[in-house]
């Protein structure tokens, strides 16, 4: 690969050093754990109540439905918030927005611990789902402020901590469950991120990367309403009936709004969404990667332990307790910490675009492991270790495609969007999942059950998503392609190539 020769960019999107009297400032070396450490607890709080979903009925008097709201009001709050406070980082300031979320997730985490009432459960979920858009700040922060020839590795491990943190949700989940009140897990999560606000305070700086312009108001309703109408029809369609009145009136009316909300976006001066940047193939390639990458992800988490625990009387299940379940993802998780390192290395040496589609081959041969090995609990350990595999490199390679594709001083919002997109493919793979199960069943000791064939479905389909990535992968523009020219730009003007599309990004921009 010819050496990267740095290329001055417009005065606008130089990315300034931090002043050297700045405060925070003087542990440069710290960031990056912090910013990860943030990045893991947010995670974490997206799967925390999986494990107590079957319980809540019980211990709240609430439906089943109300309960499922737990996990669904996180999904979707966490969608909207993601992009919109993505750009409002970009434009007032990346650590104050970071401050905020990990506020949110804190106070969302104390309303979940001092009640019992559904209500007041699921308004706090809603908090702590907000905090998802700590990714993609943290992820621009380290654009910002790490020298160069940090930032890729640095980019992988935030990046993969979405992975990481649900994949150690889980088990430790269950151990509180099984052990404890299940307050306590709400009242740890809020320990957590209040550590998480002192460590931000005390150890990150400022970003001094801004983008110029209005908060686009009325681009922020019109996307809110356009992802929940979808969302909402998405994760409640199972139960409401996907002809259902409900079901389309929502789709159609969040087909009209969003075609509404594109015409505004398109003649704003400064959109929530930038759609002509959106649109470039380099972008626009990259945010289908992320969502079929997010299905793909998502299956495993969403089976691996229901399998398990499915009893001895189907035939397939193994009876496992919830804590064994929780378990069997936590190999997965140390295993997308050791590969985020790797997957850095094979952006820098080989380009995000070749390790994007690597990363999509190791979760489709994850899936054929799976397919052939559903009657071993080792086996069943690995074949999902191996998917988790897959996905670390894929959500490191994601915002390196992202970055060489956008301008600095739009890096939040852009991410803000590829994380929203992975969410979308969570969304969309949990609907799917929930109606395979549904519907492929058989009667087990007097009890209904998913017949085995169904979960062989789910992991058919699941691998099927992630050779579509791969597909999508290989349209994107060659890694090769005017190498020597665009560059991810690190602290005190470093540069580390990925590719020439930031370069016409700013030309454009």
């Amino acid at each position: 690969m010819p050496p990267a020769i740095p290329t001055p960019g417009p005065a606008s999107d130089a990315v300034p050093s931090p002043s050297p009297t700045a405060p925070h400032g003087r542990r440069p070396g710290l960031v990056m754990p912090v910013l990860a450490f943030c990045g893991m607890v947010v995670a974490v709080m997206q799967t925390l109540v999986v494990p107590l979903l079957p319980h809540v009925p019980d211990l709240t008097g609430a439906s089943p439905g109300a309960a499922g709201w737990l996990v669904t009001i996180t999904l979707l709050t966490g969608a909207v918030f993601t992009p919109v406070l993505g750009r409002v980082g970009d434009m007032y300031g990346k650590r104050r927005v970071l401050l905020a979320s990990l506020g949110l997730l804190t106070i969302g985490s104390v309303l979940c611990a001092v009640s019992s009432d559904i209500g007041v459960l699921i308004s706090g979920r809603a908090l702590q789902g907000a905090a998802l858009a700590v990714i993609p700040l943290g992820i621009s922060i380290i654009r910002d402020e790490l020298p160069a020839d940090r930032v890729l590795s640095a980019i992988a491990l935030m990046s993969s901590t979405l992975g990481i943190g649900a994949a150690i949700g889980l088990p430790v989940a269950a151990v509180v469950m099984e052990n404890f009140d299940w307050h306590t897990m709400f009242w740890a999560s809020a320990a957590l991120g209040l550590l998480d606000l002192l460590l931000v305070l005390w150890i990150v700086p400022e970003s001094p990367v801004r983008t110029e312009g209005r908060f686009d108001l009325p681009g922020t309703l019109g996307l809110t309403a356009t992802l929940v109408g979808v969302l909402l029809a998405i994760t409640q369609g199972s139960d409401w009936g996907w002809t259902s009145p409900r079901t389309l009136s929502l789709f159609g009316a969040s087909v009209a709004v969003g075609l509404l909300w594109g015409w505004f976006e398109l003649r704003t001066a400064s959109p929530m969404v930038d759609l002509r940047v959106s649109a470039r193939p380099a972008v626009l390639l990259t945010n289908v990667a992320a969502l079929l990458i997010g299905f793909a992800f998502y299956a495993n988490s969403l089976v691996t332990g229901q399998m398990v625990q499915e009893p001895t009387s189907t035939g397939y299940g193994l009876g496992a307790s919830i804590v064994v379940s929780g378990l069997c993802l936590l190999p997965g998780g140390l295993a997308m910490v050791a590969l985020s390192p790797v997957s850095a290395r094979i952006s820098a040496s080989y380009g995000p675009r070749t390790a994007l589609a690597l990363a999509a081959v190791v979760m489709a041969v994850g899936y054929v492991v799976r397919f052939f090995t559903s009657h071993s609990l080792w086996l069943i350990v690995a074949g999902a270790t191996v998917v988790s595999s897959g996905t670390a490199i894929a959500y490191s390679a994601l915002p390196a495609l992202v970055m060489r594709a956008v301008p600095v001083s739009e890096t939040a919002a852009a991410n803000g969007l590829n994380t929203l997109m992975r969410s979308v493919g969570q969304a969309c793979c949990s609907a799917v999942v929930a109606a395979v199960l549904a519907h492929v069943t058989f009667v087990a000791d007097g009890r209904t059950a998913p017949t085995l064939h169904a979960y062989l479905l789910i992991f058919l389909i699941a691998g099927g998503t992630a050779l579509a990535a791969l597909v999508a992968t290989l349209f994107l523009p060659s890694d090769r392609a005017g190498s020597g020219r665009g560059r991810l730009r690190g602290r005190a003007g470093g540069t580390v190539t990925v590719s020439a599309s930031v370069t016409a990004a700013r030309e454009s921009a």
